[in-house]
């Protein structure tokens, strides 16, 4: 399929309002509240739904797509009671004590709470993280975009080589993202984040529709997934499977969403403590509708008919005319619509060791679009695919530019820095990280198994994260040294279980076993939930034991940033509306078996 000026205008116009919008708050962007904070002016709604699309970049677009075709509804749940209750978790109990204790970033709240180095360790994992989290956005959109062929056409007939369709589908975006952020800061990147969702939304909801129709609805869904091939047969793989994926769900839920600063910097800038409690809450609300919208692609894509040759014959005026249609090996080698997985040097498809076609499960989303929306309307999921990286992308931005200026640069400068000089240097971290990601993206374009690497660092980083989080706002005898520890053991422990475990089918590197893969597990989803485990483990044993040997602050010293000091009513209208949420998550999640 080719892009047609009807697909090319409506990418157009979504540049245009997310520049328009990104850049209309730079000309106040002049002071660190106004650059990295954008004021504490922001309505609850606005930073809700920024909130949620922070949490939804490429790799989560492509990951909960995937995962519904690999694993159906399984992953809905993961969603529905793993991330759901992460969310009001931190409106009920966290955000209270992140926002009433001043600070204007994780980091910084860990060293209000304990003290420098454990700031200092924390900012640079988390700068670790956001760095790696840009380049593996990239690198997915440059994937999916070229594997789509869509610009085909478009670059040979100006003759271009078609590998700078990689460049560009990379390029372009962040040059965007890189010009709202760096010039209007958190604001420009919050109003955009919003018109994002919306973008995402309007994108994907007729795929959804457009897919079920051509299945038959949710009966022809439901009938479709007892026929799947062997690459989907494992998905629906008993209750062990179904505890470990919202074990899994869980663990990383409350790691990323209760403690990652991509997310949580946009419910810190509420215009105050109840909007800050209430952002989260917006967000829970329209999470129930991102496995409609994410996972049902995914099942849908491998539920439709698999891509044939075909030759139809017919008679005309006395003629006989014959057209042939020719699909693309990997298509038609795949099962539904999801491609196998081609080994570039033989041209054939990759085999596992029972002999089954491993697929690339990666593209499901991507070739519902194709098969879903005609040309004229394509470039709706085109927008929709551009807008989940180009929200991650800013989240990810901001976030560096401000943790860098404030908790690297800042406090390794052992002096006052002036708001101005700070604001430059925000601006100047922004550029660099957008720059740095684009080149390590661009060298990983060889690398098949990128992601997988993402997702260790994420459980490395976030779940430790959560542990120090957790520790300093519930337990008073927590100390900055058990706090370092932990943070430290969480992250090694992660690191260590990765280097010497492998899933089935997997290769060694990226997907682990680099030190010597000691133990298989069943899948990708098995080996991530026990990584998950170890660092959750271990984050938690070795803050807790430093912790009770060393000496800890006397409790005046954390009025308002500790759980036991917290004075006045703790259960308000918000928590009715978690309740509420949290059972409709629990009926969705009954109801879509």
């Amino acid at each position: 399929m080719i892009l047609t000026s009807n697909d090319c205008l409506i990418t157009l116009i979504y540049f245009a309002f997310v520049l328009a919008i990104g850049l209309r708050p730079a000309a106040r962007a002049k002071t660190g509240l106004e650059y990295f904070e954008a004021g504490k002016a922001l309505s609850a709604p606005l930073c809700g739904a920024a909130f949620l699309m922070a949490g939804l970049g490429t790799p989560e677009l492509i990951g909960l797509s995937a995962a519904g075709a690999r694993y159906g509804f399984t992953a809905a749940r993961m969603v529905w009671l793993g991330a759901i209750p992460a969310i009001l978790f931190v409106a009920l109990f966290m955000m209270p004590f992140y926002y009433g204790s001043q600070a204007r970033s994780v980091p910084e709240f860990l060293g209000i709470r304990f003290d420098r180095k454990t700031r200092a360790l924390s900012a640079g994992l988390f700068a670790l993280l956001s760095l790696l989290s840009s380049a593996v956005g990239l690198y997915m959109m440059g994937r999916i975009i070229a594997a789509l062929h869509i610009f085909d056409g478009l670059f040979r007939s100006m003759g271009w080589p078609l590998a700078d369709i990689l460049i560009l589908s990379m390029v372009a975006p962040a040059v965007v993202v890189v010009f709202y952020t760096a010039l209007g800061g958190l604001r420009g990147a919050v109003y955009s984040q919003a018109l994002q969702l919306a973008a995402l939304m309007a994108g994907m909801a007729p795929v959804v529709f457009k897919g079920l129709g051509e299945i038959g609805g949710w009966s022809g869904l439901k009938a479709s997934m007892h026929v799947a091939s062997p690459g989907f047969a494992p998905a629906p793989a008993g209750a062990g499977f179904v505890a470990m994926s919202l074990g899994f769900g869980l663990i990383l839920g409350f790691g990323v969403w209760c403690s990652d600063f991509r997310v949580l910097q946009i419910a810190l800038v509420a215009k105050n403590a109840a909007a800050a409690r209430r952002a989260p809450l917006i967000a829970a609300v329209l999470a129930l509708l991102v496995p409609l919208l994410l996972v049902l692609p995914g099942m849908v894509a491998i539920g439709l008919p698999t891509p044939r040759n075909t030759t139809i014959t017919r008679v005309e005026n006395g003629s006989i005319y014959s057209s042939t249609t020719v699909v693309r090996p990997e298509a038609a080698a795949g099962d539904g619509l999801i491609p196998a997985q081609m080994d570039e040097t033989a041209n054939k498809p990759r085999r596992d060791a029972n002999g089954h076609t491993l697929l690339n499960y990666a593209m499901a989303l991507p070739s519902l679009l194709l098969q879903a929306l005609p040309n004229g309307l394509l470039g709706l999921g085109l927008t929709a695919l551009l807008a989940s990286l180009m929200s991650g992308l800013a989240a990810n931005t901001t976030a560096f530019s401000a943790v860098f200026a404030r908790d690297l640069y800042a406090v390794g400068m052992r002096r006052e820095v002036g708001e101005t000089h700070l604001v430059t240097v925000g601006r100047v971290a922004a550029l660099g990280s957008v720059l740095l990601a684009l080149g390590a993206a661009c060298a990983a374009l060889r690398l098949a198994h990128l992601p997988d690497l993402l997702l260790l660092v994420v459980t490395a980083v976030d779940v430790p994260l959560f542990v120090a989080a957790a520790l300093a706002i519930f337990w008073k005898r927590a100390t900055g040294h058990g706090a370092f520890a932990g943070l430290a053991a969480g992250a090694g422990a992660a690191v260590l279980h990765h280097g010497c475990t492998l899933a089935a089918s997997a290769q060694r590197g990226l997907q682990g076993g680099w030190i010597a893969p000691v133990y298989t597990y069943s899948g990708v989803i098995a080996q991530a939930c026990a990584t998950a485990v170890c660092a959750l483990a271990a984050a938690f044993l070795a803050g807790a034991l430093v912790s009770l040997a060393t000496k800890a602050r006397e409790e005046a010293e954390l009025r308002g940033i500790l759980l036991a000091t917290r004075r006045g009513p703790r259960w308000k209208r918000p928590a009715a509306l978690a309740a509420a949420v949290l059972v409709v998550a629990a009926g969705l999640a009954i109801l879509f078996p």
